[in-house]
């Protein structure tokens, strides 16, 4: 089985305790990896130079309202789920919260469970947005331009609609094996004109153009009658 890709989350919170102890729950299962900042200067800085998949991020810092951090964040093109979290569950807290751009509001104290459900929604929601940045083996895909890119040996991949709609819902799928049936009405709809064989010549001219041997898949693998993404 291929092993789970942590989603990397910024957590931004003066109160160390808390931040650690978070951080440590969080990170248990291996489903997320946890930076950490102390400040809203920190957790700018560390914008600049880290790649992370959302952002818990509290009002009350030392050194800047976080609603504030959360407007710069936005300014420097930061676009994944950024969850504020208050020690006040008020309702022009809330608003102000959601105007500065954060995607959710959760009030102290809060429950791991709620957290986590909430983070998990916020993700899977962003995955589907048209301003996502994907991670695909070894390459960042965008699906709004339909390009992959390959930062390291700084080439770029550009895709076709059908080919962009295949990686798109076997992203979604996870880890779990997508049957040649399903994948076909969810990328061509039920359009009696297309068969399987349609697909595996996509799948084809995919694995021609992401793998480094196309014969021998290792990013886009046949498995259980069907397709799954290998991280």
């Amino acid at each position: 089985m291929a092993e789970l890709v942590a989603k990397r989350i910024l957590l931004v919170d003066d109160d160390e305790t808390l931040r650690k102890t978070l951080a440590e729950q969080l990170s248990q299962n291996g489903e997320y990896q946890c930076l950490e900042a102390g400040s809203g200067a920190e957790a700018l800085a560390i914008a600049k130079t880290e790649k992370f998949d959302a952002v818990l991020l509290d009002v009350g810092l030392p050194d800047a309202d976080g609603r504030e951090v959360c407007q710069q964040l936005r300014k420097a093109q930061v676009s994944v789920p950024i969850i504020m979290v208050t020690a006040s569950s008020g309702e022009a807290d809330t608003i102000r919260g959601l105007d500065s751009g954060a995607n959710d509001y959760i009030a102290k104290p809060f429950r791991l469970g709620e957290l986590v459900a909430r983070l998990k929604a916020h993700l899977r929601q962003h995955a589907l947005s048209e301003d996502a940045v994907l991670a695909i083996g070894p390459y960042t895909f965008k699906p709004n331009v339909k390009m992959l890119i390959e930062e390291k040996a700084n080439k770029k991949i550009r895709l076709t609609e059908k080919e962009t709609s295949i990686l798109k819902y076997l992203y979604r799928a996870g880890q779990k094996a997508v049957g040649r049936d399903t994948l076909l009405g969810e990328v061509w709809g039920y359009n009696a004109g297309v068969t399987t064989h349609t697909l595996e010549t996509h799948i084809y001219r995919l694995r021609q153009k992401i793998e480094k041997d196309p014969a021998k898949a290792q990013i886009l693998v046949t498995d259980a009658g069907g397709y799954r993404l290998v991280p």
